[in-house]
């Protein structure tokens, strides 16, 4: 069986980034549509966005960062854009109070996009980035973690861009609860994370 693994981008070189991005479907995006401000496409250049992603995943740093890359067989094969929600500017400017449930509630981290390299679609590489989430927001003291998924109505499939944000089953997978269904398609997803406790020897 195929080994994963993953990293905190900042922890992945700038090349393993780009891999998984060039052949991903986000290629044109940059994980920016939740970030920049105003209309992406009419108010960011592709420059811009190229620039945003190496900012926020500081390769080579000490950190923050913004997400994780996950690796196949020492490959690098998908991404999950994972962070503080304050993070995300765009979820608070937006008009769907679906975005910005609690807004007073400490510790939330939110899980926005998934993007999976060409050659490893369709492998099930999101269950293991969604799981991997749970494992890094123990790890960086998160207190929820938070996704916003799609889940089509019977007899009916995603369209093409739709499934970046990820589907319901795979946060169901990985632990997550729904929390709200605000549209016939959209979900808010919950995993409440709680502290790891190391026994004293």
């Amino acid at each position: 069986m195929p080994e994963f693994t993953w990293l905190p981008a900042n922890r992945a070189t700038a090349e393993d980034v780009e891999a998984v991005f060039e052949t991903g479907g986000a290629r044109t995006c940059r994980c920016q549509a939740l970030k920049a401000p105003g209309w992406i496409w009419r108010d960011t250049t592709q420059e811009q966005r190229d620039a945003a992603l190496v900012e926020q995943t500081a390769c080579g740093t000490a950190g923050p960062t913004s997400g994780l890359i996950g690796y196949v067989d020492g490959e690098p094969a998908g991404w999950v854009a994972v962070e503080p929600r304050a993070g995300y500017p765009r979820i608070w400017s937006r008009k769907q109070p679906w975005m910005r449930m609690d807004p007073e509630m400490e510790g939330v981290w939110s899980v926005t996009c998934f993007v999976v390299r060409k050659g490893w679609r369709q492998s099930g590489l999101t269950y293991e980035l969604a799981a991997a989430t749970v494992d890094y927001g123990r790890q960086v003291g998160a207190h929820v973690l938070e996704g916003y998924p799609i889940e089509p109505p019977p007899g009916k499939t995603v369209i093409w861009d739709e499934a970046s944000v990820g589907l319901v089953q795979v946060f169901l997978e990985a632990g997550y609860e729904v929390t709200a269904s605000p549209t016939l398609r959209r979900r808010v997803v919950r995993r409440r994370l709680t502290p790891t406790v190391i026994a004293d020897d």
